[in-house]
């Protein structure tokens, strides 16, 4: 448990960014939601990339995203897992979502339970049980003003300090509309502030944010986010979708300090965090809120 705890330390001084911002991404991509994704919950390192969840198209135009897929702990190529836990018998997986230490403990809310260890890279299925988790033992919170069934908080406290973490459900559903998985964040009428990155800047690095200027288009392209078409991510992959760089980012801060980002691209579809589904936005909001976007 020792060793469990420091390393989670460790691992939150790496996600830390200046502001001592603690990340509460998902570690299943380089960024999250921006650059390829592996919804597997083993990261490869040396070896092939795993194989990314496919989403599955449903009649109706819905995208029916299936559970995580689950190690092979007798794969022999080396891996690391992606900060996890088991409640009510789904898997959540580390958020795309992120906030400061303080204002997560903030939103502290009920008790759900607490986590065991009993998962690493060598279990098999059978230690998938109830609350069991590659975290460690640590309290699980629901997280007030969020559904617990899409987003829980792991909380714990190491000589006084305490360390939060959001954990998403994204899998094991299907999405018939942006509002079944971007509108779980509650963004409408909870925007506090918003800025936009473009890709040349996120890809070197540079951090070069601006405030989005025009308030009504974005509102708009909220809005229109709820009812957006998921469209599945593998053909969309497949067909060279990330070889573009014609992106845009969005940073939106919400009222309670939850920091959410989407990323835009110029076909008119957006993607949030890892799941394996894009979400194309009615035509004339997403090109008022992407022409906005001007250097």
């Amino acid at each position: 448990m020792k060793n469990g705890l420091i390393s989670k330390m460790e691992q939150q001084q790496e996600r830390k960014r200046p502001r001592k911002t603690m990340y509460i991404a998902a570690s299943l991509v380089i960024a999250a939601g921006i650059g390829i994704a592996g919804p597997n919950i083993w990261q490869q390192i040396n070896g092939p990339a795993a194989p990314a969840q496919v989403a599955q198209v449903d009649p109706g135009s819905s995208v029916t995203i299936p559970k995580v897929e689950l190690p092979d702990p007798n794969a022999p190529v080396k891996a690391s897992m992606v900060p996890l836990f088991v409640y009510h018998g789904n898997v959540y997986t580390q958020s795309a979502t992120r906030m400061e230490v303080a204002d997560a403990v903030a939103l502290r809310g009920d008790k759900l339970g607490t986590t065991s260890g009993g998962i690493d890279e060598w279990s098999g299925k059978d230690s998938y049980t109830e609350l069991s988790s590659n975290i460690g033992e640590a309290d699980l919170y629901s997280v007030k003003g969020y559904d617990s069934d899409f987003l829980i908080m792991s909380y714990i406290e190491v000589d006084g300090q305490a360390f939060a973490d959001l954990y998403e459900h994204t899998n094991g559903i299907t999405v018939s509309s942006g509002a079944d998985l971007i509108g779980k964040l509650n963004l409408e009428g909870r925007i506090t502030s918003a800025q936009w990155e473009s890709f040349d800047s996120w890809n070197n690095g540079l951090q070069q944010q601006a405030p989005l200027a025009d308030g009504s288009a974005l509102d708009n392209f909220v809005t229109a986010l709820q009812a957006a078409k998921p469209l599945a991510a593998e053909p969309l992959m497949e067909e060279g979708i990330y070889e573009s760089e014609d992106r845009k980012i969005i940073y939106l801060e919400l009222e309670d300090k939850a920091q959410v980002q989407l990323v835009l691209f110029g076909q008119g579809l957006v993607r949030y965090g890892n799941a394996p589904v894009f979400f194309e936005v009615e035509s004339g909001a997403f090109q008022a809120l992407w022409d906005s976007m001007t250097s």
